[in-house]
């Protein structure tokens, strides 16, 4: 299979809504989500740093995306070295070892009708 992907992507816009609080059914908590596409052969070391418009940077954060395999990470769920905050705006920088794919998706279920955004992230190499 030839490259598929870039080694450095952007998504300049990130923004987790607040907490809904209650047992809501974990798969619908609203979430921002990066979805990486290793399609090559060895795995991708990722490096993600997360910017804010007022306070220094967040991160990076670490994760491998193994070969031939896609990775959904919930910006939620990173905790090392910080947890995101929710309800505040961010930019997010990701750096991989090798060429990967990014889209990013945000799910906001603070009402009851879903609202769902998805979009390619910016390739900047």
């Amino acid at each position: 299979m030839k490259k598929i992907g870039r080694t450095r992507w952007v998504i300049p816009e990130g923004y987790i809504p607040p907490d809904e609080g209650g047992d809501k059914d974990p798969r619908f908590v609203s979430h921002e989500t990066a979805c990486l596409l290793n399609a090559g052969r060895r795995d991708a070391e990722v490096a993600i740093t997360v910017f804010f418009t007022d306070r220094d940077p967040a991160g990076p954060y670490h994760i491998t995306v193994p070969a031939e395999r896609s990775v959904h990470l919930r910006f939620n769920d990173l905790h090392e070295p910080e947890e995101i905050p929710r309800d505040k705006e961010y930019s997010t920088v990701i750096e991989s070892s090798v060429p990967i794919v990014v889209q990013h998706t945000r799910l906001d279920s603070r009402r009851e009708a879903l609202s769902l955004l998805s979009t390619i992230a910016y390739g900047a190499d």
